[in-house]
């Protein structure tokens, strides 16, 4: 079964996006006469650790001049066993929506390199590459080498990258509750009990109350357990005494932590920024998609918590962070 040339429709696109936006006229290239292939990165912002990176890889030669028989991604760094390289190609309708085609077999990965075998006799395809992060490649610099041959014994090539993988850790919906697991921890990124908390007081840099009070807005609340001003109900356990620096924000909504439409990332650089002169120790009337920078006692990491959900009923709040280890 021959397929259509879907991928002149990838180059064409492609072309279009980087074409000059003063040229008034475009018109689609005429196609080579050898296989040809181009790439371009999907994902947007910082390449965190856990995360995918991911590539979306076009090839073609002419109908009349054979067909695709492989295709294989070869990283700097060997990616994570989530790695793998689509084994359909998609193309987008006339609704705008990705419509994908099997052409081969599952991927297989073999150390560093990520590859598909053609079962579909086709000369066009796009395949989706996602690069599931390794620890390994934390703070480091990571490349890709693209290929695809054909039945003729042509092959191309096309290098991406470098691409710098941050150093920061992410974690997303820590469920935070009131009486419960109210006790944060920067560094475990983990929220615990009062219980769980006395086993590792030096940890905890942040407690979680929820209180309706009578001409305070305080509802939904971050408090470190040196503050015994909001701390005057609740029986620390013995040794939970850090004081944490604590500025308040919001408009700071990270796209990866809040996985919504705003374009804003925070990076390892903007950590290294942050002033924490004269900030409190507290964060009161925490709302959705607010905020909040923080710096451990220790002086060890610094995070950004962001405020996915909150529940008045329930008494809890739902936090993403991204931190950073400063030493």
């Amino acid at each position: 079964m021959q397929l259509k040339y879907y991928s002149l429709l990838i180059f064409a696109g492609l072309t279009l996006l980087f074409a000059s936006c003063k040229q008034e006229e475009y018109s689609i290239p005429a196609a080579g006469t050898e296989l040809q292939n181009d790439c371009i990165k999907r994902s947007l912002g910082p390449n965190v650790v856990g995360l995918n990176i991911e590539f979306a890889y076009a090839m073609a030669l002419p109908q009349s001049k054979g067909k695709i028989v492989s295709a294989q991604v070869e990283a700097s760094i060997a990616g994570a066993p989530a790695t793998y390289l689509e084994n359909r190609s998609f193309y987008t309708n006339s609704s705008g929506v990705d419509i994908p085609i099997t052409v081969g077999s599952p991927s297989v990965n073999n150390g560093a390199v990520t590859q598909v075998t053609f079962t579909k006799d086709t000369c066009a395809a796009t395949l989706r590459y996602f690069y599931a992060i390794p620890e390994e490649a934390r703070g480091k610099t990571v490349t890709f080498k693209f290929s695809a041959t054909a039945s003729n014994g042509q092959t191309v090539t096309y290098s991406m990258g470098p691409y710098t993988v941050a150093k920061m850790d992410m974690k997303l919906d820590i469920v935070l509750s009131d009486g419960n697991k109210s006790y944060l921890s920067i560094a475990d990124m983990t929220a615990y009990s009062a219980t769980d908390a006395a086993a590792i007081p030096d940890k905890i840099d942040l407690v979680y109350l929820y209180r309706s009070i009578t001409g305070i807005t305080f509802l939904h609340s971050l408090v470190s357990p040196a503050n015994t001003d909001y701390l005057t109900d609740v029986a620390l356990p013995s040794g939970v005494t850090n004081s944490t620096p604590f500025w308040k924000v919001y408009g700071v909504r990270d796209q990866q932590l809040a996985r919504l439409q705003y374009a804003i990332f925070i990076d390892d650089v903007d950590f290294s920024v942050l002033d924490f002169t004269n900030a409190p120790n507290y964060g009161i009337n925490m709302k959705v998609e607010s905020g909040a920078w923080v710096e451990t006692a220790d002086g060890k990491y610094r995070a950004y918590i962001f405020v996915n959900k909150v529940d008045n009923t329930a008494k809890t709040m739902t936090v993403s962070i991204k931190r950073y280890t400063m030493k």
